[in-house]
């Protein structure tokens, strides 16, 4: 187990991507809001000794930080078999039990094992409108418990999902989320946008 601080400073040495994919919308998650969002996670008990997805896993930097905190195992699943072997290295740089994590290399909507805790980061809708979408539907179908950022004018979507899927849900964090300079059409450095993380629960 680690500590909140040594937990940033682990995720903030793990690759990132080499060339990001522009219609996958490639981007990493930072470090600092990564390690507090997990934090969070961990303290609600939704981690430790958890089994999790981490859906859209991208080069791996929520469900490594899960394992950190005590996660029993990771599923980690990505069509981008680049940024799925970017997350493998990640992952065997830091010695973890190899038994405790599996990459699977396709769409979120063929992963069907049921876990305890879905994590998720998905696309954000900027290049397909509605592609976070697809990554909530197959979260319902495989655990009561999920973990998920979206753009922050997604509340009444993420609101109206919940009800009708028979969740309820909390937003827990607003952020101002970095997107850098990464992809051909980007014309600023950095452009930050407005992100919530939702906490989506079955009701009883």
């Amino acid at each position: 187990m680690v500590t909140k601080n040594s937990l940033g400073k682990i995720l903030s040495g793990l690759k990132g991507f080499e060339n990001p994919e522009f219609r996958l919308e490639q981007y990493i998650t930072p470090s600092e809001i990564a390690s507090d969002f997990l934090w969070f996670c961990y303290m609600q008990g939704d981690i430790k000794n958890k089994v999790i997805a981490d859906l859209g896993c991208g080069t791996g930097m929520l469900g490594i930080g899960a394992l950190l905190l005590g996660a029993k195992k990771v599923y980690f699943i990505d069509k981008s078999a680049k940024a799925l072997e970017i997350a493998k290295n990640n992952f065997n740089s830091l010695k973890l039990a190899k038994n405790s994590a599996v990459f699977l290399c396709q769409d979120v909507k063929n992963f069907n094992n049921n876990v305890d805790t879905v994590i998720e980061n998905p696309p954000f809708g900027v290049k397909n409108e509605h592609a976070d979408k697809g990554f909530l539907e197959q979260a319902v179908k495989i655990s009561d418990k999920i973990y998920s950022f979206h753009k922050i004018e997604s509340e009444e979507f993420i609101k109206k999902f919940s009800k009708d899927n028979g969740f309820g849900s909390k937003i827990i964090f607003i952020f101002n989320f970095p997107l850098k300079l990464s992809m051909k059409y980007h014309t600023k450095e950095v452009k930050k946008i407005k992100v919530g993380v939702w906490k989506l629960e079955r009701k009883p």
